[in-house]
């Protein structure tokens, strides 16, 4: 299992949560929330309002997200899903816990007890540069005051 942060449309509540929770892709396990520890813009961006981390640490706010618990096979579908290695690219990232779902003191929660954990993020290096000029969020809601709706993939 490896352990994966998304911080925009795969999250509770957000349009492509639906394949998070398909185990036709695979597994996926919810295991808390959490935020960057570095600094990352968080823009929304394209004719499709996608949100997109852009890879400058240090830059940006402290992200926001979730942390999932996922198997081999849910790894290649959402690698798949992201585009990677052309739109995303999968990295490793360190992400502070906010709240650990059922708290349980399991050696998985105690591994995690100074309360930082790496987790794989899709984030982007590959980005037109006017997009450092957009706005940073420091966290994602596909109907947030924003206004830039998400277009879902079968609507494009």
């Amino acid at each position: 299992m490896a352990r994966v942060f998304v911080y925009g449309t795969l999250k509770k509540g957000q349009p492509n949560y639906k394949h998070m929770i398909n185990t036709a892709k695979g597994l996926a396990k919810f295991q808390g929330r959490g935020r960057t520890v570095e600094k990352y813009p968080l823009v929304i961006a394209g004719k499709y309002n996608i949100p997109y981390m852009l890879n400058i640490p240090g830059t940006g706010h402290h992200v926001a997200g979730e942390i999932y618990s996922v198997d081999d096979q849910m790894l290649q579908f959402l690698d798949e899903f992201e585009g990677c290695p052309d739109m995303y690219q999968r990295t490793l990232m360190r992400i502070e816990v906010v709240e650990w779902e059922g708290k349980s003191g399991t050696g998985e929660t105690q591994a995690a007890a100074e309360g930082v954990v790496e987790c794989f993020v899709y984030s982007t290096t590959t980005y037109p540069p006017e997009w450092v000029g957009l706005p940073y969020y420091d966290s994602y809601d596909s109907s947030g005051k924003h206004g830039l709706s998400y277009v879902l993939r079968e609507s494009r």
